[in-house]
C-alpha cells in the first residue's frame, strides 16, 4: 500500500483544506468578505501537473534531433539531449539562405502556421514569417527550435531522464550560452555553416546576441529586437517575483510534481500574470480597461475589474501549454544573462560582432528600456537602429506587424543571400 509523502517544505498537509479555498464549517453562505478573495485564484482543476508536450503526444510539425551529451557552463553534462525544431522553405544549394528565429520566454518552435494537433496555438510570429512576409519562407530556409530546457519537445525538466523518470528537481540550471551551444549543434546537423540571418526578440534576443558574439563567423546578419546585452536589476526583480510565485505554490513539491494529480498551477498562473503586466504599458492598460468592472462582478464585494480578468485569461492560456519547472529554468537563464561575462565586459564583447546588425526597441517598453537598445547599437560596429512606435509595451514587437515587417524588410534588402 503506497503512502503519501509527509508534509514538509513545498508539501501540503492532506488534512488541511486546499490552499486558497476558505474552509467552511457550516452550510451557511460565505460572507462576502476578505475570505472570498481566494475565489480570484485560478481553479486548480484548470490544468494537469504540466502543460508540457510529452513523448506520446501528437508531434504536429515538430522534428527531433538527438544532439548527444551536452556539456554545460555549470560543469554538469546533460545526457541524451534532444532539440525539437521546425523548418519552413528550402535550403539553397549554396546553403546560404538559412534564417534562425529565436523565441521568447514562453514561446516554442511553432513560429508560423495554424493551430492543430500538437500545436494548441497559432504561430507566435505568423505576421513576420511566411510567404511574402519580411522573412519570406519562399525565399529563405527558416529554422526555429524549442529552447534547451523547454517543454515543447526539447530536453527539459518534464522530459524523461536516463532512469526513465521525469527530470523534475534534478534538472540542471542552464544559461544562454548552453542554449546557443545546443542550437549550434542543430545547425551543424542541418548542414548550415553560416546563417544569413539570426533574429530574436526578448529572451530570444539574448540568444541572438550570444550567436553574434560567440559564433561571429556563423552569422551574416543579426536582428536584435526588444532585448539587452545583460539583465538589469529591475528585470532581475521581476524575475525573482515570478520564481517565488511558482516555488511558493504548495503543489510545487520541490519540482517533483509530475506524478501527482495536481501541480503548481496557481503559482505558474501568478508568475504569468506578473510577467504579462511587464509586457504591456501602463498607458495601454489604463486606456483599454480603466476601472471598468468585469461583467456583472462588483469589485466592492470581491468581484474583479476587467484588467484582472484580462490577466487571468492570459494566465489560463499558458497553463495548457507550459511547465512550471521550465519556467524556472528559462527564467534563470534570463537572470544570469550577460554577454560580457568572461569577455572583458559588454563593450569588448559587442565590439567582436562582425555581422551586419539591426537593433530594434519598442517606444513604450517598460521591461527592456530604450537605453538597452542604445547600448547594443552603440557597441556593435556599424549597427542600424530602429524603433517600433507602440502603446502596447514590450509586446509591441508581436502586435505591430506592419512596422516590424517594414523595419526588417528594409534591413534585409541590403543583404542578399551569399553577399
Amino acid at each position: 500500500m503506497s503512502q503519501s509523502a509527509p508534509p514538509g517544505p513545498g508539501r501540503p498537509d492532506p488534512a488541511l483544506p486546499s490552499p486558497g479555498r476558505p474552509k467552511s464549517t457550516s452550510s451557511e453562505p460565505v460572507t462576502a468578505g476578505v475570505g472570498t478573495a481566494a475565489s480570484k485564484l485560478v481553479d486548480r482543476a484548470a490544468g494537469s501537473p504540466t502543460g508540457a508536450w510529452r513523448t506520446g503526444d501528437d508531434p504536429g510539425h515538430r522534428r527531433f534531433l538527438e544532439i548527444g551529451d551536452l556539456p554545460l557552463e555549470s560543469g554538469e553534462t546533460l545526457p541524451n539531449t534532444v532539440l525539437a525544431f521546425e523548418t519552413w522553405g528550402e535550403l539553397s544549394e549554396a546553403r546560404d539562405n538559412a534564417v534562425l528565429v529565436l523565441h521568447a520566454l514562453t514561446g516554442d518552435s511553432h513560429v508560423t502556421g495554424e493551430p492543430g494537433p500538437g500545436h494548441p496555438t497559432p504561430g507566435w510570429w505568423d505576421s513576420l514569417v511566411g510567404p511574402g512576409r519580411a522573412i519570406d519562407t519562399e525565399r529563405y530556409f527558416v529554422v526555429a527550435a524549442n529552447i534547451l530546457g523547454g517543454c515543447q519537445g526539447s530536453t527539459g525538466p518534464s522530459s524523461l531522464a536516463p532512469d526513465g523518470r521525469p527530470w523534475g528537481s534534478r534538472f540542471p540550471w542552464l544559461t544562454t550560452r548552453d542554449a546557443v551551444a545546443a542550437e549550434a549543434r542543430l545547425a551543424d546537423a542541418l548542414g548550415i555553416e553560416v546563417f544569413h540571418l539570426v533574429v530574436g526578440a526578448s529572451l530570444g534576443g539574448h540568444r541572438a546576441i550570444e550567436w553574434g558574439v560567440g559564433y561571429p563567423e556563423r552569422v551574416r546578419n543579426l536582428a536584435l529586437v526588444a532585448t539587452g546585452a545583460s539583465t538589469t536589476a529591475d528585470q532581475l526583480a521581476w524575475c525573482h517575483l515570478q520564481e517565488l510565485a511558482i516555488v511558493g505554490d504548495p503543489y510545487f513539491f520541490d519540482g517533483d510534481y509530475y506524478s501527482h494529480p495536481v501541480g503548481p498551477v496557481r503559482g505558474l498562473a501568478l508568475a504569468r500574470a506578473i510577467a504579462h503586466t511587464t509586457y504591456r504599458s501602463a498607458a495601454e492598460l489604463d486606456a483599454r480597461f480603466g476601472r471598468a468592472h468585469q461583467g456583472a462582478e462588483d469589485p466592492a464585494v470581491g468581484g474583479r475589474y476587467q484588467v484582472e480578468s484580462y490577466l487571468d485569461h492570459h494566465s489560463g492560456k499558458l497553463l495548457a501549454r507550459f511547465d512550471a519547472n521550465t519556467y524556472l529554468i528559462v527564467t534563470h537563464s534570463m537572470m544570469v544573462h550577460d554577454v560580457g561575462t568572461g569577455r572583458g565586459g559588454i563593450p569588448a564583447a559587442l565590439a567582436g560582432v562582425t555581422a551586419r546588425a539591426l537593433v530594434v526597441d519598442v517606444s513604450s517598453d517598460r521591461l527592456f528600456p530604450t537605453w538597452q537598445a542604445d547600448e547594443l547599437s552603440e557597441g556593435i560596429p556599424g549597427a542600424r537602429r530602429a524603433t517600433i512606435d507602440s502603446l502596447h509595451g514590450h509586446d509591441g514587437f508581436l502586435i505591430e506587424a506592419d512596422q516590424m515587417n517594414a523595419v526588417l524588410r528594409d534591413f534585409l534588402e541590403g543583404a542578399e543571400p551569399g553577399s
